[in-house]
């Protein structure tokens, strides 16, 4: 299921493929959201939903590429004035954004034509990030590299409607890009909004 477009077709197997598609991405998307809301309403999740506002002096934003979700995230967090830096937990440090991700941020206003990759080994943890990741596994990921679990999060958390798995749209049809960017830019907002100590600047990563 890759490209730009939602081919159409007919029939209710059409439809509610079209509408996981516009919504989730994948078939994936919709049952790691699905599994990620359920440990949410579990309480498995309460450790991963922000620290103190007083505590957080800088937002770090994290996915697997930092060239799409993470890539844009920092874009709306820079341009409300945040201190902020963003990571791959798998990427090429120097790797530009994705060619749909740098098309469809323009649509909301954004500009990735200049963004380059950070590899989470070029990234040093300094006291008072918040690392804001995309998924679970990302958050156990980023424990297994020694970020205390209390300096994660789950940017989700603060989207409208609460997403707590924003799943990848790489690759993915451009219907996508835009319903993950929606979700990404309301979190960010409510995010800076609510830790006004990361709001003094932007900012680089510190090797």
């Amino acid at each position: 299921m890759t490209g730009h477009v939602i081919r159409s077709g007919s029939g209710l197997t059409a439809r509610v493929r079209e509408l996981v598609v516009l919504n989730y991405g994948h078939w994936r998307g919709a049952i790691r959201l699905v599994l990620a809301q359920a440990e949410w309403m579990l309480g498995r999740l309460d450790a991963w939903l922000g620290p103190e506002p007083s505590q957080v002096k800088r937002l770090v934003f994290v996915c697997l590429g930092n060239i799409n979700r993470s890539a844009y995230a920092h874009a709306v967090a820079q341009q409300l004035g945040a201190r902020c830096v963003s990571i791959g937990l798998a990427t090429t440090t120097g790797a530009p954004a994705y060619s749909m991700a740098i098309v469809q941020a323009a649509r909301f206003g954004m500009d990735l034509r200049d963004h380059r990759a950070t590899d989470v080994s070029d990234y040093r943890y300094l006291e008072g990030d918040l690392l804001l990741a995309m998924e679970v596994r990302h958050v156990h990921r980023l424990i297994g590299l020694g970020i205390p679990g209390n300096s994660i999060a789950l940017l989700g958390f603060w989207a409208t409607p609460r997403r707590l798995h924003v799943h990848d749209p790489h690759l993915l049809p451009e219907p996508y890009f835009a319903t993950c960017f929606t979700v990404i830019e309301s979190a960010v907002r409510r995010l800076v909004a609510q830790y006004p100590a990361a709001a003094t600047g932007t900012d680089t990563v510190e090797a």
